[in-house]
């Protein structure tokens, strides 16, 4: 009982640290990603590792999984893979965000006096005419929640951030 107390310390203490990754799903979502959790931990222990993952898979039918298969797997969350862990390796794939730095990298590139905002309007004209070419109605969507200053210029630190993090105002 004591080791089982001490397991989910470790787990609440793992969760806080990265309780952001709780942010970017929906309580249902939460409740549906702990009961794949559950079903893949096999051993019941709180964490997946490569034997609850055959298992998994030879439950599914594909019997012959190659051992480096299943470390690839297990390697993506650079460690023990708990329930947290679990979570924020979904919360990545789905959201398909870049890190931060890399989205203030491309927005640096708009912002030549390293001013740290760029302007609305010319923005939304070079995300209209160029490359992907969005729309005028996915531009307005884009910058939706982008802090933008009373004279028309986005703050992309606050918006990448806002990206990367989700939006406070969002969630209350």
């Amino acid at each position: 009982m004591a080791s089982k107390k001490a397991s989910n310390k470790r787990q609440r203490g793992a969760q806080k640290s990265s309780s952001n990754v709780f942010s970017m799903f929906e309580q249902s979502q939460i409740q549906e990603f702990k009961e794949a959790f559950g079903c893949i931990d096999q051993d019941r222990d709180g964490v997946i590792k490569k034997q609850d993952l055959r298992e998994t898979y030879a439950q599914l039918g594909k019997l012959n999984v190659k051992d480096e298969e299943l470390d690839e797997m297990l390697n993506e969350g650079k460690g023990p893979i708990n329930f947290t862990v679990f979570l924020t390796l979904f919360g990545e794939k789905i959201n398909g965000t870049d890190p931060e730095d890399t989205i203030l990298a491309a927005f640096k590139l708009f912002d030549p006096n390293g001013t740290g905002f760029v302007n609305k309007d010319e923005f939304k004209r070079l995300l209209m005419t160029q490359a992907d070419k969005f729309t005028a109605e996915e531009v307005d969507q884009a910058l939706a929640l982008a802090p933008i200053d009373p004279t028309g210029n986005i703050d992309y630190k606050s918006l990448c951030y806002i990206i990367t993090h989700g939006d406070e105002k969002e969630e209350s």
